[in-house]
């Protein structure tokens, strides 16, 4: 199963609605919380191209944020990324 990292930090709408997406799936995922991290811009930026959470990574890949992973849940891409 390839592995899931999800960015986060507490008070981020978005970073919710990425996680419940993810649980409603049942799928494991590590989540990194970002709210200690006083450059967790950076540490963004640095895992994933982008400046925002939530950041969502499969096998180590930037798929984006909430919306990305959405659309590609939408499509029926995300069980097929996650089944190769």
């Amino acid at each position: 199963m390839p592995e899931i990292r999800l960015y986060t930090t507490a008070w981020c709408g978005l970073c919710l609605r990425a996680k419940a997406l993810l649980d409603a799936r049942e799928l494991d995922y590590d989540e990194v919380v970002l709210d200690d991290d006083p450059s967790f811009r950076q540490t963004v930026f640095d895992a994933g191209g982008q400046w925002t959470v939530p950041l969502v990574l499969i096998d180590g890949k930037p798929i984006g944020g909430y919306r990305e992973l959405a659309a590609v849940d939408h499509a029926g891409l995300l069980a097929e990324r996650l089944a190769a």
